[in-house]
């Protein structure tokens, strides 16, 4: 893969990665300012829905976090963009899409097709 390219993936995984640190920021502010003291049972359980919606999205987040930094190890170890399934170089379109990918379409193909018949999917 050229450097440029390298570098264009690079940036974006950064910015990605300052993002969902940012939203990670405001949502524990916003916790921690809001006042738990609500008396209506209705008003209570939409407030608590709302905030276990929210830490649902932050730990999917938080997953996502964990693979950018695995992405940018691979970069600075130059294997990033190489399929850790069968060793080939994963479509440029692919990276685009799912930037922090370790599988090209083929192996991902492959692993969805006997997660499925495995019946984990």
């Amino acid at each position: 893969m050229e450097k440029e390219q390298l570098e264009k993936f690079r940036i974006q995984l950064l910015q990605k990665r300052e993002e969902i640190l940012d939203e990670a920021g405001k949502t524990l502010s916003e916790m921690t300012d809001q006042t738990t003291n609500i008396p209506d049972p209705n008003d209570r359980a939409t407030v608590e829905s709302g905030r276990s919606f929210e830490l649902r999205i932050r730990d999917r987040e938080r997953r996502l976090l964990s693979k950018i930094d695995e992405a940018l190890g691979r970069i600075e170890d130059d294997k990033y963009g190489i399929c850790e399934g069968c060793g080939e170089e994963i479509g440029i379109k692919r990276l685009e899409a799912r930037p922090v990918t370790t599988l090209c379409i083929d192996c991902k193909t492959l692993q969805e097709t006997k997660e499925k018949a495995q019946g984990q999917g």
